[in-house]
């Protein structure tokens, strides 16, 4: 292998989606990395042309989750998002909706809580500096402003913002991205940013029983030090990855998630804990277990995307919807006990 030095040259220091590499970003592994995966972008490329032929509207079927889950091409991710989401089908019912709701009854208290947030969305991202022309501040905000005004039990949650820039950056349209969000806050995801988060705090409580099943001695670990799973796991459910994983292998997670729904996560999380199951059992404190927590989301696993979502439907084993609802109905009932 060359160096990383010569690695370093050759790699762009700012990723396609705008982001800047952070300064101990392994060059040399990534490039060797990059090398395979553009090798299957590509093959997955000309037969995502095929199946599309030159339509932009998708729908879902059998040959479509198994292309989803071998990546969806950058060129074609919006399209693809939209038709298996159901965004696609609500814009197209709703037409002038999201610019009447731009339009709407001002509130400054939603209005605030967004624009708090804006210079922490992404600084490491060129696209969404202050200096950017365009600078995707502004599409942000409206973007935000919009959902709050047409979902106000929401209004605006922290975590949505993170998630809305990812959905913009794919897109590129303010209003694909309000959709999209629309399907995964109002849809996919149940209750996860509504102003007690039952939701989250319930597949936080799944996600802990399916490791009682699957993994006993990590849950004997956490149990053993006391560890509330939504200690070292809020994160990964809130911002559905963004931040915590490295973005091609976000944006892979995504394509399943639009697809297939929430049980993607729990393949996510199972898959994260399972494969690093020996280096989280050493761990001998309630610090060294949160730490350890987010060190198996670095590294080379995580990186190597495609081999990735090969494992996540291979690693958990069986994990059917009907399975997550049963454990979501069990653990929503004892968190509404608990009160």
């Amino acid at each position: 292998m060359e160096s990383a030095g010569s690695a370093r040259d050759r790699v762009s220091r700012i990723d396609p989606y705008g982001f800047e590499r952070p300064e101990d970003f392994d060059y040399a592994a990534y490039e060797e990395f990059f090398s395979t995966y553009l090798v299957i972008l590509t093959r997955r490329a000309i037969k995502w042309s095929k199946l599309l032929k030159g339509s932009s509207r998708v729908q879902r079927s059998g040959t479509v989750k198994l292309y989803i889950r071998k990546g969806v091409p950058l060129e074609h991710r919006a399209c693809v998002w939209m038709g298996v989401s159901g965004a696609q089908a609500q814009m197209d019912r709703n037409p002038g909706y999201y610019h009447r709701l731009l339009q709407g009854e001002r509130n400054d208290r939603l209005a605030e809580a967004i624009r708090t947030d804006m210079n922490r969305t992404f600084p490491d991202n060129i696209k969404f500096r202050k200096s950017a022309d365009p600078c995707l501040q502004k599409t942000l905000y409206n973007v935000l402003l919009a959902y709050g005004r047409h979902n106000q039990g929401v209004g605006y949650c922290q975590g949505m913002n993170f998630i809305a820039g990812y959905l913009i950056l794919v897109t590129k349209s303010e209003e694909e991205s309000f959709w999209l969000l629309d399907a995964l806050v109002g849809r996919i995801l149940p209750d996860y940013y509504s102003p007690a988060m039952l939701g989250l705090k319930t597949d936080q409580e799944v996600l802990g029983e399916l490791v009682r099943t699957k993994l006993p001695a990590v849950a004997a670990l956490m149990d053993g030090h006391g560890v509330l799973w939504t200690l070292v796991v809020s994160r990964w459910f809130i911002c559905l990855f963004v931040d915590i994983l490295p973005v091609e292998t976000v944006l892979r997670i995504w394509d399943c998630l639009f697809n297939e729904g929430s049980k993607i996560i729990f393949r996510v999380a199972l898959t994260l804990i399972k494969q690093h199951q020996a280096f989280i059992l050493e761990a001998t404190s309630v610090a060294d277990i949160c730490e350890r927590f987010k060190e198996i989301t670095r590294g080379s696993f995580v990186t190597e995307c495609h081999t990735f979502m090969q494992k996540i439907f291979t690693e958990p084993g069986s994990l059917s919807m009907a399975t997550i609802i049963r454990l979501r109905e069990s653990c929503r009932a004892r968190l509404q006990a608990q009160g």
